[in-house]
């Protein structure tokens, strides 16, 4: 076991208004299973990219130890080559028994490594990459987002996988995963970062103790100032009172006075200016301590949705639906499902197993009316079953792909046909800077671009919301304010989505396929 201790480390990017890091110090020790937790864009990605020294900072990170990093880089040659040459390419020096070693972990099939890299599904080029980082003996790894694009039977894999291993940081918004596989948490505040020992659960619901006493501290303070104002004021008019009768008095209007009591007045006027001093300085103690408290409470604004309700109850059936691209190979075969108003079903199963394919049938369907905005990508597909759509129904529909993203906010909300004011305010809501409007949304980080399409469905009024996985990059926080909005104003959705806890909170049915 060894520490990494990190000394007044401050970084910004060329061009960028504000420090990403600024004197932040804090120790970790190597043999911590440590979750890396924090808004998008507080600088997650960027923190672990300083620990492996790719980066000029100021400050110190001061180790003994090596750092390897997930999700490796892997380059366009890369995806026509053989597994087992792309590792080559990763890791010179790698060993291929430790490799299979962990693939026996991983429940992986070693004959992957003689099929082309580029040929490999999302799950699978994981689970590559995880057993040549984990093959690495003496390293401390950097685990960046592993679960996106994993289907749940591939996320509990990675938990069980995880649990049995030590010594790595994890970025992931996921809770039930960070809950399962780490023992300590760093966490990126508003304006601090702090470690703690356990688990994002037990680190929330201390925080929201703390949240909790330091509001209650906070109009403690506020009400004690404003006590110590009006002292203060009272005494500053009694000693200036005081300090005018010192001087001069006229002998026939004021005969009880003489010389002699001038120094008397004197005196009290001293005392009375010095029980101003007191006051003042009393009162300016406790607004610095005020100033001390709520640096990092998470308050986000509610945010708002304008759902439309159908005059029908039922808003689409699926009876025996098979669904073909080639009729010799079904896609989804005998499916049922039944989606009502004010239903939010949430569809779990493996990737591959047809669940954006029947998105794909309903957002064909002729009675379906798809909001400006959604980018689907609707090959022909062959029907057999039953596929009923309630007329007229108007559907937002959230793509998993975002790369489409392209010009400036103003751009998409004309194209998504709402108020760019409007579109704006709900992403200051979900915790974007400022100075992010003024840049084009292809220099967005994924998680930025993710909020930019949530923001515009919530903002189109519609009977049903479809998404497709539309939590990936998306920040824990911006996840527990998105569950907060659904239950809040409950519209009909349907949902791809592998985050278990969001499912388990928002979901009236989960239908896994």
């Amino acid at each position: 076991m060894s520490q990494i201790s990190v000394t007044g480390l401050t970084f910004y990017y060329e061009g960028s208004y504000d420090n990403v890091f600024d004197e932040v110090s804090f120790k970790i020790d190597t043999d911590w299973k440590l979750g890396l937790i924090g808004r998008n864009g507080k600088g997650k990605t960027t923190l672990l990219r300083l620990l492996k020294g790719e980066m000029e900072y100021k400050g110190s990170i001061a180790t003994d130890t090596c750092f390897d990093s997930f999700p490796y880089e892997i380059s366009e040659d890369m995806l026509t080559q053989n597994t087992i040459d792309v590792l080559e390419r990763l890791q010179p020096e790698y060993e291929l028994w430790r490799v299979c070693r962990e693939f026996d972990e991983l429940q992986v099939d070693a004959e992957i490594l003689y099929r082309p890299f580029g040929t490999l599904s999302h799950g699978e080029r994981t689970k590559v990459m995880l057993a040549l980082l984990f093959s690495r003996e003496n390293y401390f790894l950097l685990i960046d987002e592993p679960t996106n694009h994993l289907d749940m039977p591939s996320r509990e894999l990675l938990r069980d996988y995880l649990n049995k291993k030590k010594g790595f940081i994890l970025v992931s918004h996921d809770r039930w995963l960070l809950d399962a596989c780490v023992d300590h948490v760093l966490v990126l505040n508003r304006e601090t970062i702090q470690v703690e020992k356990g688990n994002f659960s037990s680190w929330w619901d201390n925080k929201e103790k703390k949240d909790a006493f330091e509001l209650a501290e906070n109009e403690k303070r506020k009400a004690e100032i404003a006590k110590l104002e009006k002292a203060a004021r009272q005494s500053a008019e009694w000693a200036d009172k005081v300090e005018r009768s010192k001087i001069g008095f006229d002998p026939v209007k004021d005969t009880h006075r003489c010389i002699d009591t001038r120094a008397y007045i004197a005196e009290k006027s001293r005392r009375m200016q010095q029980r101003r001093k007191n006051l003042e300085r009393r009162q300016n103690n406790a607004i610095e301590a005020k100033k001390e408290l709520l640096k990092d409470l998470e308050t986000p604004q509610d945010l708002k949705l304008m759902p439309l309700e159908h005059h029908k109850e039922v808003y689409l059936r699926a009876q025996e639906l098979d669904l073909y691209y080639d009729e010799a190979i079904p896609l989804l075969s005998h499916f049922l499902m039944e989606l009502r108003k004010g239903d939010r079903i949430v569809i779990q199963g493996k990737n591959g197993c047809g669940k954006s394919t029947f998105i794909k049938a309903i957002l064909q369907h002729p009675n379906v009316e798809l909001l400006n905005g959604a980018k689907p990508v609707l090959e022909q597909l062959t029907q057999k079953g039953i596929l009923e759509v309630a007329s007229g129904l108007k559907v937002s529909y959230m793509n998993q792909d975002t790369s489409w993203l392209k010009g400036s906010l103003r751009d998409y909300a004309e194209e998504i046909e709402v108020e760019e004011s409007l579109l704006k305010a709900i992403l200051r809501q979900l915790d974007f800077e400022r100075v992010q409007f003024d840049k084009n949304m292809e220099d967005y980080s994924e998680g930025q671009k993710k909020k930019v399409l949530i923001a515009g469905s919530l903002l189109q009024k519609a009977h049903l919301y479809i998404w497709d996985e539309p939590l990936n990059y998306i920040d824990v926080f911006s996840r527990m304010q998105i569950e907060k909005l659904i239950m809040a104003y409950k519209p009909t959705m349907l949902l791809i989505e592998h985050d278990k806890t969001f499912g388990e909170k928002v979901a009236t049915k989960i239908i896994k396929m």
